[in-house]
C-alpha cells in the first residue's frame, strides 16, 4: 500500500502534509492530512487523531482548528482523516447529514452504503497500518479527539477499542445518537432498523456497557445552536452514574463553530500530551 504526497507546508517548525491513496476498506481514493511536529526529526512521536464533523473533509480541522501550534509545543503528530468515502460510484444523498461527508465513523451494513461506507475499518485499522508501512516517525501510542460527528466517532471508537487509544476527548460531540435526529436517521439508513445494533455506536450506551479505562475530556458551548441534537446532559448523567473519571465543561457563550474548536484546541492537545507521553 503506498501513498502519494500532494502537499507539504512548513508549520510551527514541523511539516503539514496531505496525502492521497487508494483505500481498500472504502474502495475509493481517499485524502488525509498529517502534521509532523519538529520533534519527529529526532525520532518517533505519539499520534493524536482528529475526527471532523458533518459536511467536513480532512481540511476543516487541519486549517481551522489551530491544532498544529499546540502539537508542535507538545511533540505530537496529528492525523486528519476525511469524514466519509468520496467520488463517483460512491452512494450519496441530497441531505447534508447522510452520505458523502456524513460517514458517522461506522461500517454500513445496508445497501447502497455497505460497499463503501466502512469508516470504522478505515480509521481504526487501514489508515494506522498505512502510516506504519510508510515508515513515518510515529510511535505506537495514539489518542483520539473530534468535533460534533467527529466527537461521536472519537468517543465510540475509543470506548470500543481501548487497546488502540490511550486517550480520548471531544468537542460538542453527538453523545447519544440513538435518541437524536443526528443518529437515528443515519443509523436506520446505514445499519438497518434493529436498534440493538445501534447501541454499538452510541457513546452513552457504550460507556454503560463497557466502561473506560482512563478519563475523558468534553467541552460544549452553552450557545451551541445544535444543543437539542447533541444532548450533553445525557453524557454528564452517564459519567456520574458509571463513576467514570471525566470532565464535561459547559463553555459560556460558545457556539458550534470552529471558533469554539480553536478556542479550546490547546487545552485538548495538552490534555492528550500528558497522557500520551507518560
Amino acid at each position: 500500500m503506498s501513498v502519494e504526497l500532494i502537499s507539504d507546508n512548513r508549520s510551527f517548525g514541523g511539516r503539514q502534509r496531505v496525502y492521497r491513496h487508494a483505500s481498500q476498506a472504502l474502495s475509493c481514493e481517499m485524502t488525509f492530512g498529517l502534521y509532523l511536529p519538529p520533534q519527529a526529526e529526532a525520532g518517533p512521536v505519539p499520534v493524536l487523531w482528529y475526527l471532523a464533523g458533518l459536511t467536513c473533509t480532512h481540511e476543516n480541522g487541519m486549517t481551522k482548528a489551530g491544532l498544529q501550534q499546540h502539537a508542535a509545543r507538545h511533540g505530537l503528530a496529528l492525523v486528519f482523516p476525511d469524514t466519509s468515502p468520496r467520488g463517483e460510484g460512491v452512494a450519496d444523498d441530497e441531505a447534508f447529514d447522510l452520505g458523502q461527508g456524513a460517514g458517522f465513523y461506522l461500517n454500513a451494513a445496508q445497501d447502497p452504503w455497505a460497499p463503501h461506507f466502512r469508516m470504522q475499518d478505515y480509521v481504526l485499522d487501514e489508515l494506522p497500518r498505512l502510516l506504519a508501512e510508510e515508515g513515518l516517525p510515529l510511535s505506537g501510542k495514539h489518542g483520539i479527539m473530534g468535533h460534533s460527528m467527529g466527537g461521536h466517532g472519537a468517543l465510540t471508537l475509543a470506548l470500543k477499542n481501548p487497546e488502540a487509544y490511550a486517550s480520548v476527548s471531544a468537542l460538542a460531540p453527538i453523545v447519544t445518537p440513538t435518541t437524536s435526529d443526528w443518529g437515528r436517521k443515519q443509523f436506520a439508513a446505514y445499519l438497518g432498523e434493529d436498534e440493538a445494533v445501534w447501541a454499538e455506536h452510541d457513546a452513552c450506551q457504550l460507556l454503560e456497557s463497557r466502561g473506560w479505562t482512563g478519563d475523558i475530556l468534553i467541552d460544549q458551548g452553552t450557545e451551541d445552536q445544535f444543543l437539542e441534537l447533541l444532548q450533553p446532559e445525557a453524557m454528564a448523567d452517564t459519567l456520574a452514574r458509571t463513576r467514570t473519571p471525566g470532565v464535561l465543561r459547559m463553555q459560556e457563550g460558545y457556539d458550534h463553530s470552529y471558533f469554539f474548536v480553536a478556542s479550546f484546541a490547546g487545552d485538548h492537545v495538552a490534555w492528550h500530551a500528558e497522557r500520551l507521553t507518560r
